[in-house]
């Protein structure tokens, strides 16, 4: 009878180099053998790409793909209230469910950063902690913010016997 071996994260780590799960974002050109433009080595980095990729679309913006993405945007010119923020939530969730249906979100906040001057720009973030189907002890972060592009941060955490935390550095 075939024992699991707990320590070892086959789901999430490669262990040939060669290897590459998807596309990195923002595409840009390859340092090394992978290919011309640059790829992810793990399933998790590939599902954060796709996390980020699917809350910074709009729907409608993606030929033959017309219901792909969240309009974010659209929140950053409306009253913020409660039922916005439960708004958010729930088409959020609901993207999440047609579109990435084996991440296990753990923890969704949502803040609003409402500018009551009129000069600056309203904002959005979003910080998402989740997980895979096939792999749930292990969490992984995800920080999106909305009107403010410049300032997009990720985390991953891992839990096994202790919490190991490693940042990633802003795309």
């Amino acid at each position: 009878m075939p024992i699991k071996d707990p320590t070892r994260k086959p789901f999430i780590e490669d262990n040939d180099s060669n290897i590459t799960v998807g596309l990195d974002l923002p595409i840009r050109k390859s340092n090394g053998n992978s290919g011309y433009f640059a790829s992810t080595q793990t399933i998790l980095s590939s599902v954060k790409n796709n996390i980020r990729n699917l809350l910074n679309t709009n729907q409608g913006e993606r030929l033959m793909q017309p219901l792909l993405g969240l309009n974010l945007r659209q929140y950053l010119f409306e009253q913020i209230t409660e039922d916005t923020e439960l708004s958010i939530q729930q088409s959020l969730e609901n993207s999440f469910k047609y579109w990435l249906p084996f991440v296990i979100i753990n923890n969704l906040q949502i803040k609003t950063i409402k500018d009551d001057s009129g000069i600056g720009p309203n904002q959005i973030t979003i910080d998402i902690i989740f997980s895979i189907e096939r792999d749930p002890n292990t969490l992984a972060s995800v920080q999106v913010n909305v009107g403010d592009i410049e300032n997009t941060n990720t985390t991953t955490t891992e839990l096994t016997d202790g919490v190991t935390l490693e940042d990633a550095p802003p795309t």
